[in-house]
């Protein structure tokens, strides 16, 4: 006791993470970081709306806010990056952060194009830095325990699969006229299809047959604006997928994700946001979550602290976290999901089945 009161063991350096983007997600990201993930601390903002990054920066105390993502990349002291700036700048600035040798936490989708997101990919493995991508369902509790159900044989061999995304809405999409088109598969379905592949891992999508249309606000569908889609996958080991989602579900955020097999079912997700219920004379009722950063706030932030933490272990030396089956979302991942949604694209414009693009080499 003596030796280690005089010798106390040393109080490990926080991650330092720099922040590119602070619009909604980002902003979400920023105060996990700064309140909820002890072993890491948010040191910068870049966004070229400077009065939005400002106002961030002064309600989390952060000194150093920048209009460029250059300042942050150049920063020797800043470890690693978020990554939360609209999606058609994720895949350069991964490569930019990468050469920089910054460790990458990057949101969905991490490119708009396979090959985009190759050349990221490559840059990535170039500078051996972290990569991961905000999957963040994987950290949701339900569903890691249907994953490792899964991974014990609970199921057998998959034989059906299904995974849902439903936004709560008013009957009508606020400023959806600005959403870029095919967002229902590239930034909303895009979490769906990397359930479906964690679930069934070991297969590979191999087609996809998509429907989708503008029915929540029909007036936006010569804009390409999707509002509802149903999407079906086949799997390389014969397993058949199907994945739905919706803006407008009136009652709340619903996410829900299930294997049917050769020896039973799982399902994970829910859309009520506690197990509990009322049962009065008005009827039966539960309360429903309506933001997604209410439901899946703790995984959000386990998301970015094992981010954290493999940070620290390449950069300190340390041991890596340990666990009992795979959960970090990485660039294998990333792009196995982007080609899912693209050729979900590509079968809405062709009306027919289209073939999902291979992986360009072993393990990506």
């Amino acid at each position: 006791m003596a030796y280690l009161a005089q010798n106390p063991a040393p109080i490990p350096v926080p991650v330092r993470i720099g922040l590119i983007g602070s619009g909604w997600m980002g902003a979400f990201h920023a105060e996990s970081i700064a309140r909820r993930v002890p072993d890491a601390v948010l040191t910068a903002i870049a966004d070229p709306n400077l009065e939005s990054a400002g106002a961030l920066a002064a309600s989390l105390g952060i000194a150093k806010v920048t209009a460029s993502a250059d300042d942050i990349l150049a920063d020797p002291e800043i470890d690693a990056v978020i990554i939360a700036s609209p999606a058609r700048f994720h895949a350069a600035l991964i490569s930019q952060a990468a050469a920089a040798g910054k460790h990458v936490f990057c949101e969905k989708p991490a490119g708009q194009g396979l090959d985009e997101l190759d050349a990221a990919i490559g840059a990535v493995e170039a500078a051996g830095v972290h990569f991961q991508i905000g999957f963040n369902r994987r950290y949701a509790e339900d569903f890691q325990a249907a994953k490792k159900d899964l991974a014990a044989g609970i199921a057998g061999q998959p034989q059906l699969l299904r995974s849902l995304t439903r936004d709560p809405g008013t009957g009508s999409i606020p400023h959806a006229a600005r959403v870029p088109a095919w967002t229902i598969f590239l930034e909303t379905l895009i979490h769906d299809f990397d359930t479906l592949n964690w679930f069934n891992e070991g297969a590979e999508p191999v087609e996809v047959y998509a429907v989708a249309d503008a029915l929540v606000e029909p007036g936006l569908r010569d804009h390409g604006f999707l509002d509802t889609a149903v999407v079906t996958i086949r799997y390389s080991n014969g397993a058949i997928a199907v994945a739905e989602a919706n803006f407008s579900a009136l009652y709340g955020y619903d996410v829900r994700g299930e294997v049917f097999g050769s020896k039973g079912m799982v399902q994970a997700g829910r859309a009520t946001e506690t197990a509990a219920r009322r049962y009065t004379a008005d009827g039966l009722a539960a309360d429903t979550p309506r933001l997604n950063v209410e439901l899946f706030r703790d995984a959000y932030t386990d998301e970015l602290a094992d981010f954290a933490a493999v940070v620290r272990s390449r950069r300190d030396g340390t041991p890596p976290p340990s666990g009992d089956f795979t959960l970090t979302p990485g660039t294998a991942d990333a792009r196995r999901a982007l080609a899912v949604a693209l050729a979900c694209i590509e079968s809405v414009k062709q009306r027919g089945p289209v073939a999902v693009p291979a992986r360009t080499k072993a393990g990506v």
